[in-house]
């Protein structure tokens, strides 16, 4: 089938500008496309978003759907083109008729492929795409072309969301609030943050909520950084931050952050500490002062010291008494 110039370039601008404005793209498209030739979803198909000129794939089935497609690859060129195939969905859920297509010069091939929806697959949406890459064993033209897939597998959703491990820390006169979200759910998620900060003497941070620049996959964990220019230099502060997102997926956290300047504390607790060591030394003095005042106290000890027997020394009344009355008996 002859190529048509304008037909491609037009299709390209649409397919562009579909991904683009579409959330639910899972890959956009490069922003050069690939020398010579190009990839897109095959035209007349009747999929969604629309039959012809699709940017995109979408297919939709409950688990257990077995879902039929077809990917075009057109050669404009005077040279055949040779094109390597594979999918990033996860595991084995697309099979491609062939993983290598030789397209001949001015020709349009089409590689039909299958999705196959596991029985235990959960409900939401499950993003990849169909990457083709040139100059396989034939040669011809190199480059690189990714056509998104979404899929959705029907059944119940379920949005949900946590916000986890919040911690500040300073960095010069700015600090940096760091968190982690998490889709606990089924369905991509946009999250949009809220954050606030509460100090001692009342409010000092408020950031109205905003769209993060992210989309949470089911299951996907992504750690993220919040800038906080100027905060306290005193204060002992609670940081809350509020995630919410589509489906009513709620999540929020809190942390503590405790500005102190060092010369601020260092000084009060060096005082201290030479404040207790000249009390500790004071109260020693008062002590013996206080004994060797006390009235007999030099003539006690030195009683205590003469009635204490000494080593060599005469023998005691006792003793003597014993010695005499041995002697008398005998």
């Amino acid at each position: 089938m002859p190529f048509r110039t304008r037909t491609a370039v037009s299709g390209a601008i649409l397919a562009t500008a579909a991904v683009l404005l579409c959330p639910a793209a899972a890959v956009a498209r490069p922003a050069a496309a690939p020398p010579g030739w190009s990839a897109a979803p095959a035209p007349g198909d009747g999929a969604e978003p629309s039959a012809q000129g699709r940017p995109y794939f979408y297919l939709e089935g409950a688990p257990g759907t077995v879902m039929n497609d077809r990917l075009s690859l057109s050669n404009p060129t005077g040279r055949a083109v040779t094109v390597r195939l594979r999918s990033s969905l996860p595991g084995s859920w697309l099979t491609l008729a062939s993983k290598e297509v030789k397209v001949p010069p001015r020709t349009r091939a089409t590689v039909p492929f299958t999705v196959t929806v596991p029985r235990g697959a959960a409900p939401g949406d499950h993003s990849g795409a169909l990457i083709a890459t040139g100059g396989g064993k034939g040669g011809g033209a190199g480059g690189r072309d990714a056509v998104p897939v979404h899929l959705r597998v029907t059944g119940p959703t379920l949005s949900a969301l946590t916000v986890e491990d919040v911690s500040v820390s300073g960095r010069g006169g700015t600090a940096v609030i760091r968190y982690t979200l998490v889709n606990r759910g089924n369905t991509v998620l946009a999250p949009r943050l809220a954050v606030r900060a509460d100090g001692l003497f009342g409010p000092v941070l408020r950031r109205a909520a905003r769209t993060l620049p992210v989309g949470l996959r089911p299951g996907q964990g992504i750690d993220l950084t919040e800038k906080w220019p100027d905060p306290p230099d005193l204060d002992r502060v609670d940081v809350r931050l509020t995630v919410t997102a589509g489906g009513g997926a709620h999540g929020a956290a809190t942390a503590t952050y405790t500005a102190a300047p060092w010369g601020a504390v260092a000084g009060p607790v060096l005082l201290l500490a030479a404040g207790g060591g000249g009390l500790a030394v004071v109260r020693r003095r008062r002590r013996a002062q206080d004994v060797s005042g006390v009235p007999g106290a030099d003539t006690a000890r030195t009683a205590a010291e003469e009635a204490r027997p000494c080593e060599g020394g005469r023998p005691d009344a006792a003793e003597q008494l014993a010695s005499t009355g041995s002697g008398a008996r005998s």
